[in-house]
């Protein structure tokens, strides 16, 4: 870290912003150093996302200061903070598939018809080898992994001139070995004199990673600490105001037999390609197999295979026996099939964004009552409990479930899945967006879920609450699985291998 006497890169003072009667920033004070990774840490609703937006010019605080590398600043457009040399990488990255590297990056920068490509092409070069970063520019996006497409996002703004970069959970979908490549570019970042603003709710990533840590709660600053001065337990006590209990059990279950039986299975796009090629496990009642792989592995299409939304080309799914292979989810209910589903997109599949909550957890009741008329006192008793479980953040259950926030929507219909006493649970990214104490909160009901005797198919991305959580873990790459493991016996380093389409073939349980 550089000298704190310096004049710092970034230096905000008493920002507020408030939506409404919302108050979004509460005289909130962040400041980074040049030649600083600075982690920023919060819960959902703490002020992360809107601080965040007043740097990179999106709003506009209603008071406060910036000052970067000492000058006074009024960001109206996020122009005018990139100009200022400001870049952000987002979590969702904002690259034409069909274009170069190179393409991608020199868009919206000339000033002019034309472009000096092959100056462009070599400051590109100059700068993939500053970084080791091991861009080609005339590769196309279509060909790169998740993790060189991020590189690609880092390598757009530094061919701006960016000097502060912010990352917005830039670990969230890369194997180990693609994080370790991360920090060793950021690392180089840091030396070469960049300020760093690393967003992330990996405590021991931050701990490892980062020089200081500022802490937000509630729309204010907490306090700024140095990261060999702390630990995972003060930062979270930080983040939530009291100390939080951050282990999982695996409580070890004597389930009452098989539940799901899968062989050969295969799903096609409408292109013909296949997402899913030959896969086959079993999963057993008090069970929880997780499910690991890069984004776009085919998690998404075993989901909606199983769960009756997708006809799969070849193969066998069979529920005790039953098979389920060409049954809609309706037909799958009147076969007397207790299977809950809780998936990746909350608002497309899972509830209807219209609709409050109390009618969202009526819903899902009416698909599975068999007479012609509805209790909607219990629903609405259900779903206040639910509210009250999970301590979703809303006006009351009649509240219209679009207008939640993203955690507090995947709240809902993670509480109304559970409720619903499944035999077999299928979850989708299960805590994407919610904060830590929340996380652990349905760490602790899916487990309660597993000493129900009910079968968990948990479909995630953080490794070690796979390793920590599940018995044993399937691994998916490119549609095909590479390994099924217990989790007990294998390393994370293993399962970023095998997320990588490497096959551990000493430790692969033949199922």
């Amino acid at each position: 870290m550089t000298d704190t006497k310096k004049v710092p890169a970034i230096a905000m003072r008493g920002i507020s912003k408030a939506f409404a009667s919302v108050k979004a920033n509460q005289d909130i004070g962040f400041s980074v150093e040049a030649g600083e990774i600075h982690a920023l840490l919060g819960e959902n609703g703490s002020g992360k996302s809107t601080l965040m937006n007043i740097l990179s010019g999106i709003y506009l605080p209603d008071s406060g200061e910036i000052d970067i590398h000492g000058e006074r600043v009024i960001f109206r457009s996020p122009r005018d903070s990139m100009a200022k040399g400001i870049g952000m990488i987002h979590q969702h990255f904002k690259l034409v598939e069909n274009l170069t590297a190179l393409d991608n990056i020199i868009a919206g920068t000339g000033h002019g018809l034309f472009i000096d490509r092959a100056a462009a092409r070599a400051k590109i070069s100059a700068l993939s080898e500053q970084f080791a970063m091991g861009i080609d520019p005339d590769r196309r996006i279509s060909t790169m992994s998740v993790s060189e497409k991020q590189t690609v996002e880092i390598l757009k703004v530094l061919y701006r001139g960016s000097q502060i970069l912010i990352l917005d959970e830039p670990t969230a979908v890369l194997t180990p070995q693609e994080i370790t490549h991360l920090f060793q570019i950021l690392h180089r970042m840091r030396q070469n004199g960049q300020a760093i603003v690393f967003i992330s709710h990996k405590l021991n990533e931050v701990l490892s990673l980062c020089d200081r840590v500022t802490v937000l709660r509630q729309g204010r600053t907490i306090g700024t600490v140095r990261t060999d001065l702390t630990t995972t337990t003060e930062l979270v006590e930080m983040m939530v105001g009291r100390a939080v209990d951050l282990s999982i059990d695996r409580p070890v279950v004597q389930g009452s037999g098989p539940c799901l039986e899968i062989e050969g299975l295969s799903v096609l796009d409408t292109s013909g390609v296949h997402r899913l090629n030959n896969v086959g496990f079993s999963l057993s009642h008090g069970e929880i197999l997780g499910v690991a792989g890069l984004s776009g592995s085919g998690q998404k299409e075993l989901c909606e295979a199983i769960a009756g939304l997708q006809i799969p080309s070849e193969g066998s799914i069979r529920f005790h026996g039953n098979e389920i292979v060409g049954k809609s989810p309706r037909e799958i209910i009147k076969m007397g099939i207790s299977m809950s589903f809780i998936p990746e997109d909350r608002l497309g599949m899972g509830l209807v964004a219209s609709m409050d909550i109390a009618d969202n957890i009526l819903l899902k009741d009416y698909a599975f009552h068999k007479g012609p008329f509805i209790d909607r006192k219990a629903a609405r008793t259900k779903a206040r409990q639910i509210v009250s479980q999970l301590a979703i953040n809303t006006p009351g259950i009649f509240h219209t479930v679009r207008k939640l926030s993203g955690g507090n929507i995947q709240k809902v219909i993670l509480g109304r899945e559970i409720n619903l006493n499944p035999r077999l649970l299928i979850t989708a990214y299960a805590v994407r967006g919610l904060d830590i104490h929340s996380s652990y909160t349905i760490y602790s009901l899916i487990n309660e879920q597993k000493q129900k005797d009910v079968a968990v198919l948990f479909i995630g991305e953080d490794l070690d609450v796979l390793l920590e959580l599940c018995d044993r873990i399937l691994v998916l790459c490119n549609g095909e699985v590479t390994g099924i493991v217990r989790a007990s016996d294998v390393t994370k380093e293993q399962i970023g291998l095998m997320m990588a389409g490497e096959s551990l073939q000493e430790k692969e349980v033949v199922l």
